[in-house]
């Protein structure tokens, strides 16, 4: 159980002491490691023997196990604040670490052979699920100014089945892997490895292990030091993806781009 749901499972038979010093626990979950016990209990207004009892009740054999525990919420993508959020400049300056390290990393060897399958291919299926669905409908939008036939699954309400019931050699099916992924992922990235289409699996480090399962992975990490995991990166990645997608496709991206803008156009449907 995360340490908040311990707290609420303990708090009716806990002391007046030991709920202040329960209370300064879920106020400071995301910075717990700045402080030590001496410093809570001072915090809370009470002994550090009531905090130390208060670990205990909780199920932990001290502070040291407390920490450990809540960075591991945060690793799994459970929203946890580590500082103050309301600080513009030091969001700005994760956002911009978070941009530069995913690019330092990604193997261009592979980003290459993404950009070559996207353009190359005769359709392509983008399939995000949670977090990721906002990415491969974003991706889609900026393919589809260069090339045609791109879909985006699961739509509200559909399965996925017959998505990819309709993929076969020749075809691409490029999958978001970000954390805290539905449970059926791994057998859905089986299901389009297996009907002959090339795979591309996008993902933060723990969709590591599904790597060996795609055709082609290109890692992108989401965690941040603030409470909600950071997708700044990984829109520059589709951003590039899109970019380098029309550069191999040349002329006739660019006749497509005109052709969609004359339609705009003609529908009036964007505003000048």
């Amino acid at each position: 159980m995360r340490i908040d749901e311990r707290i609420g499972q303990h708090y009716p038979d806990l002391g007046p002491q030991e709920q202040k010093a329960a209370d300064t626990l879920l106020d400071h979950l995301g910075d717990l490691a700045v402080y030590n016990a001496a410093e809570l209990a001072r915090l809370s207004g009470v002994s550090k023997a009531t905090m130390s009892r208060l670990f205990r009740r909780l199920g932990f054999a001290d502070f040291t196990e407390v920490k450990e525990h809540t960075r591991q919420l945060r690793a799994s993508g459970i929203p946890v604040a580590t500082h103050d959020e309301s600080d513009l400049a030091v969001h700005l300056a994760h956002e911009l670490e978070a941009v530069r390290r995913t690019f330092e990393k990604l193997d261009a060897g592979q980003f290459t052979a993404a950009t070559e399958a996207l353009a190359a291919g005769r359709q392509l299926l983008l399939i995000g699920y949670r977090n990721s669905f906002p990415l491969a409908l974003h991706l889609r939008q900026q393919l589809l100014q260069c090339r045609g036939r791109v879909a985006a699954a699961p739509q509200p309400g559909q399965s996925i089945g017959e998505e990819l019931a309709g993929c076969g050699p020749g075809d691409v099916v490029l999958l978001m892997g970000f954390r805290r992924r539905p449970a059926t992922f791994g057998a859905i990235l089986q299901s389009a490895a297996a009907c002959g289409a090339t795979t591309i699996l996008i993902g933060d480090p723990s969709a590591r292990r599904y790597a060996a399962q795609a055709g082609i992975w290109l890692e992108c990490p989401v965690e941040s030091a603030s409470a909600f995991d950071s997708y700044a990166s990984a829109m520059s990645l589709m951003s590039a993806l899109a970019n380098g997608v029309l550069t191999r496709l040349s002329k006739a991206g660019r006749d497509r781009i005109r052709e969609a803008t004359a339609v705009f156009g003609a529908l009036g449907e964007l505003d000048e």
